[in-house]
């Protein structure tokens, strides 16, 4: 007799016991007035914002103990002249441009994608970038856009779509790619020497497939502890709870607490297939972070064939456009900043009327605080 499967609750049960998670915050408590100086720590994954926010764990925690929202968010750094050429190469005659999720509703510098599809353009949403395999084939007479983003997480399913597009003889599908890398956004954040973060916890899905080892780096050259997490309370607390002990014991170490997913040499397999696919661009500019060299990927030579910012280079604005004045997204994706510094969050700026990329995505620090913090008007 076979054993019932568990649900995803009863599978996370654990990790959002109270006891548990009273005995950690208890823990923490004990030790956090050791701390040489208060522990401000950065997440710098959307997603622990959203958990953070959401379990309201930035209130359990003593006063010398505090997190600081951090760049992870792949649609929040995307400039708005790659939201521009998204909407340019839509308007495009007879081309479908097709992207994952959040990256519909950002504001461009006039439009968005969502606003283009309400005039008729072929705007698709995708959750599984394969399904451009289908809109190809069944639209011949069409050319089929992906425009790829995100972070480690997702680059090797925009490199498993590359290579099935080639196999399967697909001359109609193109990529506009903008993945981007989470070392080189780190360092930015620490190199200008305005952030005071002096602790990170590591992003977990990039992790599963870069694995731990590519913080390494940044956790030598600035002397600052960090720890790869899972999303559950459980696992972030006790990931700072790993943070405040390196704290007081004058230590800098990469840690793993999500070692469930996550090891320190990741899916090599991954790896590799990303790096037949893709080679680094010599400079990528990010919103709120400017320009980061080495910090993004590129379509190598051999697939020039499949670049849509190639194919259509002779239409493509390529211009930078700043944010609108009165947003901060800049200052909150560097954690100098937090969501309600900001005059028009929760007023001019909302999910449904977002004014930047921080309140449009899903795993936007102001959209976490719009929805869980509560908003004064």
């Amino acid at each position: 007799m076979t054993e019932p499967k568990l649900t995803l609750s009863q599978l996370f049960e654990g990790y959002r016991d109270p006891a548990t998670i009273k005995n950690l915050l208890g823990q923490i408590a004990a030790i956090a007035p050791q701390l040489p100086q208060p522990l401000r720590i950065m997440e710098v994954c959307g997603g622990h914002t959203h958990s953070i926010m959401k379990f309201g764990l930035h209130q359990l925690l003593p006063d010398n103990i505090g997190f600081v929202h951090g760049p992870g968010c792949p649609v929040c750094v995307m400039p708005k002249e790659r939201i521009d050429q998204a909407i340019v190469l839509a308007q495009q005659p007879n081309v479908i441009l097709a992207t994952l999720g959040d990256m519909i509703r950002v504001p461009g510098s006039n439009s968005s994608l969502a606003k283009l599809r309400g005039q008729g353009a072929d705007v698709r949403a995708l959750y599984d970038p394969l399904d451009c395999l289908t809109i190809a084939q069944d639209n011949p007479d069409k050319t089929v856009v992906f425009f790829a983003i995100g972070f480690e997480t997702t680059t090797p399913m925009s490199a498993v779509l590359l290579q099935q597009a080639e196999a399967l003889g697909l001359d109609n599908l193109l990529l506009h790619v903008n993945h981007v890398l989470v070392p080189p956004a780190i360092d930015a954040v620490m190199a200008d020497g305005q952030a005071t973060v002096n602790a990170f916890i590591g992003p977990s899905h990039v992790s599963v497939i870069t694995g731990a080892k590519i913080y390494q780096a940044a956790v030598d050259n600035y002397r600052t502890p960090l720890v790869v997490t899972g999303f559950e309370p459980v696992d972030i607390l006790e990931g700072v709870l790993m943070l405040v002990q390196q704290a007081i014991n004058g230590e800098a170490k990469l840690e793993i607490q999500y070692q469930r997913s996550v090891s320190y040499d990741g899916n090599l397999k991954a790896q590799q297939l990303v790096n037949d696919c893709f080679d680094l661009v010599e400079q990528f500019r990010w919103r709120g972070l400017g320009d980061i060299p080495a910090s993004a990927l590129q379509l190598k030579p051999q697939y020039a064939h499949r670049n849509a910012e190639l194919r259509f280079a002779d239409v493509l604005p390529t211009e930078a456009v700043d944010d609108h004045k009165a947003c901060m997204c800049g200052a909150i994706l560097k954690g100098l900043k937090n969501p309600q510094d900001c005059k028009v969050f929760g007023r001019g700026c909302t999910p449904q009327t977002p004014m930047g990329s921080c309140m449009v995505s899903s795993e936007g620090a102001c959209h976490a605080h719009y929805k869980y913090a509560g908003v004064i008007l």
